[in-house]
């Protein structure tokens, strides 16, 4: 029988059908890739024929739609790269899926956007360049365009490496390079640009000290608790109200700022009154969702996941509302210098432009979007629903004492920083507490067992935090303002010599 099959069998034809599976199969994934790019160019040419119904047969209409094509190639880009880190957390913890989190992140990008982005932007990104230094409006464009051209490219050239950035820090980069290329190095405003580049220190040290601190006080007061339920019963909802009390004073200063404008201490005191609320709420909440929990760690991950959802669409929320504005910043700048003919600080966002702001991070998102939140998400260090708090919590709270102290920060280098924190303080923990290694051992002995439970030695060995994916990243952070510039220079340099 079996000489039978051999003689039927076609070794040479099995082996060329196996290939032909294997082609299939690749050109299956190829065109998975290629329809998120046909829909990217898509969008793009919708974004021309949107402007061209604004704007067509205006003054300046050529520049301007050419403009709005660029400026939705970086909206799209922001969606891609910097709204990963609203809900990459989320993900990581498994507090929602993928699918989820890009519907949420993109319903709530735009609508910060469009209800809160506010009417009223700063043409020079922070002030960082002086206009009056230009000699001419149509330099002025120019410098403007190169200045998105850059940005968009190199927000590009992170997300496909999956390094996180800052797409604030790419436009304040490709508005100082084209700057100093248009109108020489006087033009730059230095002592802004050195409290932008210490933000750089600030922001990601601030957003991992205060998750580290968090999760310490997770570990102390629930995790290693001999009664872990109870212990929940007691502390979840003051976590969560804490949760509540930042978000609500963290949205009142960033995320309707441009609706109505809450100083500091007004939205302290709507953040305790919100904290309250919130406690008051969720006790009896938390000791229902508690009954029948077994005594252990993944019962308390229960617990998180709906506050996680809830932060992931009020950072995007946040986002939305306090940095589209400045991404369409030099779009803005290009709409009114080259309609109107002349140079302003601050000009008014036309909607259409607020609109291809907003579609463009949404569309972003839902096709390029889930390689950055896997990277923020999983494969930074491994997150689960308390750890994801501490990172989500962090990143309000930075935003707050940063404002209370003056200091621009980046929302990208809070979450990120975060989500350092939390891997290292975890290294440090697992192979230094006293506390986890006195629970350990008693638990070994409540188990009967004579086995050593853990090798702290190899404890003290392990890394919990991808040193790769570091070391990518914080370069990224670093050489973003240097490269966009040098970019954005090169470019303005090219339009120039095109257009002149």
């Amino acid at each position: 029988m079996s000489q039978s099959h051999r003689s039927y069998s076609k070794l040479t034809l099995d082996k060329d059908l196996e290939k032909i599976a294997k082609v299939e199969l690749a050109t299956q994934f190829m065109s998975r890739r290629l329809v998120g790019l046909g829909v990217a160019v898509a969008f793009l040419a919708l974004a021309l024929v949107f402007a061209s119904f604004f704007v067509g047969g205006l003054p300046g209409s050529v520049i301007i739609i050419a403009a709005a094509v660029v400026g939705a190639y970086m909206a799209l880009n922001i969606g891609a790269n910097d709204v990963a880190n609203n809900v990459g957390p989320a993900v990581g913890s498994n507090a929602m899926s993928m699918g989820v989190a890009l519907i949420i992140a993109a319903v709530f990008e735009s609508s910060g956007a469009l209800i809160a982005g506010g009417d009223v932007v700063g043409t020079i990104s922070k002030g960082i360049i002086d206009p009056n230094n230009f000699a001419d409006s149509s330099i002025f464009v120019w410098a403007m365009m190169a200045a998105l051209i850059s940005s968009a490219l190199w927000v590009n050239l992170a997300t496909w490496i999956g390094a996180p950035v800052s797409t604030t820090h790419s436009v304040v980069g490709g508005v100082m390079g084209a700057g100093i290329a248009a109108a020489g190095l006087a033009t730059v405003n230095w002592p802004t640009m050195a409290s932008i580049a210490a933000s750089w220190v600030i922001s990601p040290l601030i957003g991992g000290v205060i998750a580290a601190i968090f999760l310490a006080l997770i570990k102390t007061l629930i995790i290693y608790q001999d009664d872990k339920i109870a212990a929940a019963r007691r502390w979840v909802p003051v976590l969560i109200a804490i949760m509540a009390g930042a978000f609500a004073t963290y949205l009142a200063l960033k995320g309707i700022k441009k609706v109505i404008k809450i100083d500091i201490q007004t939205a302290l005191i709507i953040g305790a009154v919100v904290a309250v609320i919130a406690w008051a709420v969720l006790r009896p909440v938390i000791a229902i969702q508690a009954k029948g929990l077994a005594n252990r760690n993944q019962s308390l991950r229960k617990l998180f996941a709906i506050p996680l959802v809830c932060s992931a669409a009020l950072l995007s929320f946040a986002h939305g509302a306090n940095d589209v504005a400045n991404a369409v910043g030099p779009l803005a700048a290009i709409v009114h210098t080259a309609g109107v003919g002349e140079i302003a600080s601050k000009v008014a966002i036309p909607l259409w432009v607020m609109v291809i702001g907003a579609f463009g991070i949404s569309f972003g998102l839902l096709l390029f979007g889930p390689k950055l939140i896997r990277m923020v998400g999983q494969q930074i260090t491994k997150l689960n629903p308390m750890r994801a708090y501490c990172v989500a919590l962090s990143a309000a709270i930075t935003v707050i004492v940063a404002s209370w102290l003056g200091l621009p920060v980046s929302s990208t280098h809070i979450a990120v920083g975060a989500v350092f924190g939390v891997g290292f303080f975890r290294e440090w923990y697992t192979g230094n507490s006293k506390r986890r290694r006195r629970y350990v051992n008693k638990q070994k002995s409540l188990s009967g067992t004579s086995q050593p439970v853990v090798n702290y030695s190899e404890l003290r060995r392990r890394k919990l935090v991808r040193r790769s994916h570091f070391m990518t990243i914080i370069a990224a952070w670093v050489v973003t303002v240097p490269a966009a510039a040098l970019l954005s220079a090169s470019v303005f340099l090219i339009l120039s010599s095109i257009m002149g």
